[in-house]
């Protein structure tokens, strides 16, 4: 049988839906706070926020009339009618928040419009209604504090997790809107305890350093620029100094709201593509400013998703602009810093001390096997394949043959070549500038195809990966990759030349590709140098060794397609430094 609710247990109903925990408390305060005008923002919690949360501003303040409103449903200050949604630019606007706060716990409101007249009220579970209105003494601005979040409705208060972490999320709420906000200063209070300050600071950029990184790494954030039509975005990000393992520090904004968008965290990751090693990630923010009737920011009780009118534009702009970022920002312009300095020393000094203390591991200099051609971008011929090493005794400098400026030292590992140039010695990784070498011969010219004698048939998942192959064969070909349709089947007839792949594999690269979205000529370039290019362990003449090494130290980008570096470099002053000869 269907009964209707009791008005009182419907509203605890509904607030719960706004209010689920401290954290959303402490979140529609803030918004109410910043919408206010708020300039010095403070939030006070205590047992996780269930016994207290508290959030004051300095802003604009309510008089009387207002406040006796305020806490009522769907009261607010900020819209009169639905039209008014689609032009909202306040980050409050519906008008439930002060509503099913009280809803769930007992509120207190003490607010003043100019520092002379203040006001107090006090409502929620057990309270009278309608409230009683009392006069009070403070500062311009108002405070909101919520007090036993849950009392009345034990079954929501056991689901809340233990109050450190409840506290965290808090925090984090606190961290979100601060982020958007630098010329705004935030204090976060933890039971009696300042946990976080965040005075003002003049930039975006700034602002993420205070909350995120220490003084040292914030030398390798950047703030970029770009433009749209109808929308902008400033984008908060981390060279390849300042990676990350996980996703955690990356943050997407929308008119100063954080959002949830996978779309706009994947342009942030494309537009840096090959500029990290792979399976890390950069740290930074995406601030998208919008004319309000352009996105829709009313399809999520808390506003954490937003529809876009044109999501594929915004999408377009970040990753071009990241992209014209990171093909001017070259490496040694931020080795110029004293962090990244003093880094490559202590690697340089490390790689060096361990090659003096592994002498078995060096290859000896005289010349073995056939020459390296000197067209580094073809697939090189003068080296020796894993399992056949040659013998590995120490030779001296002095025998070491040289050409265009360096001199060749040796080799370590099976990996690393050593050449000296002035007061200089780099240590080159083969493979990956033999990649590198090769994925910019790569994009300079077309990728030459080779016809298969016998056809790679393969089968699709899914109408998605038909669509791909139907619209990006022209694309494919492009890449050296000729597909063709047939009866629910597809096969590839030709594929880039000295390809070396297995069947199995070729079709999964192939069909991975559709994840790439813009940067799909870049991935498979980046496939092909990778296993084109001289392995590790893959034995190089001196000859070959040294023409390798001189095209290496030539490379304007000197990061291999998937952001490790291709030499680091160890001066004769910061070796004497190292064993204190100076």
């Amino acid at each position: 049988m269907i009964r209707l609710l009791p008005p009182e247990e419907a509203q605890k109903i509904a607030a719960g839906e706004v209010i689920d925990r401290p954290a959303a408390l402490v979140r529609e305060f803030l918004d109410n706070a910043i919408d206010a005008g708020g300039q010095q923002i403070e939030v006070l919690i205590e047992e996780g926020g269930g016994r207290r949360t508290e959030v004051i501003d300095d802003g604009v303040g309510m008089d009387r009339d207002d406040l006796e409103l305020c806490w009522l449903t769907h009261a607010t200050s900020k819209i009169r009618s639905l039209d008014d949604l689609a032009q909202a630019e306040t980050l409050g606007f519906r008008g439930e928040a002060l509503a099913a706060a009280a809803a769930v716990a007992r509120l207190e409101i003490l607010t003043s419009t100019d520092g002379r007249e203040a006001w107090q009220l006090e409502v929620g579970p057990g309270k009278s209604v309608p409230p009683r209105i009392e006069q009070a003494r403070r500062n311009r601005g108002t405070s909101v504090r919520a007090l036993g979040l849950f009392d009345t409705i034990p079954a929501r208060k056991r689901f809340l997790k233990r109050e450190g972490a409840e506290a965290g999320l808090c925090r984090q709420v606190l961290i979100d809107k601060a982020l958007v906000l630098p010329e705004r200063s935030f204090r976060f209070t933890q039971d009696g305890k300042l946990k976080t300050w965040l005075p003002v600071v003049p930039t975006l950029k700034e602002r993420f350093i205070q909350c995120f990184l220490n003084s040292m790494e914030g030398n390798f954030l950047h703030e970029i620029h770009g433009a749209g039509q109808g929308f902008s975005v400033t984008i908060v990000v981390g060279g390849p100094e300042l990676y990350r393992n996980d996703r955690r520090q990356q943050y997407v904004f929308a008119n100063r709201r954080r959002i949830q968008d996978y779309g706009l965290l994947q342009a942030l990751e494309y537009g840096v593509q090959g500029w990290f090693p792979n399976g890390v990630h950069p740290v930074g923010a995406v601030y998208v400013e919008i004319d309000p009737a352009l996105a829709d920011f009313n399809i999520h009780p808390a506003k954490r998703e937003v529809r876009f009118a044109d999501p594929g534009a915004i999408h377009h702009l970040i990753t071009q602009t990241l992209r014209e970022f990171t093909r001017h920002a070259v490496t040694h312009q931020m080795g110029n810093t004293a962090y990244q300095a003093e880094t490559n020393h202590h690697a340089a000094s490390l790689a060096l001390e361990a090659l003096l203390d592994q002498k078995p591991a060096f290859a000896p200099l005289p010349g073995r096997g056939a020459a390296m051609s000197a067209s580094l971008p073809e697939h090189s011929t003068g080296l020796e394949k894993r399992g056949s090493p040659p013998d590995r005794s120490f030779a001296v400098a002095e025998a070491s043959p040289s050409y265009g400026g360096i001199r060749l030292v040796g080799r370590v590992f099976d990996l690393f070549i050593l050449v000296e140039s002035g007061d200089k010695l780099f240590i080159i990784d083969q493979h990956a500038a033999h990649e590198r070498i090769l994925y910019d011969a790569f994009l300079s010219k077309p990728i030459p195809k080779q016809e298969l004698l016998v056809p790679i048939p393969f089968s699709t998942a899914g109408a998605d990966e038909d669509k791909f192959l139907i619209s990006h064969r022209e694309d494919l070909a492009n890449l050296g990759i000729i597909v063709e349709e047939g009866e629910g089947e597809w096969r590839i007839t030709a594929l880039p030349a000295n390809w070396k792949m297995g069947d199995a594999e070729t079709v999964r690269e192939i069909l991975d590709l559709r994840t790439s979205g813009e940067n799909m000529a870049e991935r498979w370039v980046a496939t092909l140098s990778c296993h084109a290019a001289i392995k590790d362990g893959d034995y190089l003449d001196d000859t070959s060794a040294l023409a390798l090494a001189e095209e290496a130290l030539r490379l304007p980008h000197p990061r291999c397609p998937h952001g490790r570096p291709v030499k680091t470099e160890l001066t004769k002053e910061n070796l004497y430094k190292a064993v204190r000869r100076l």
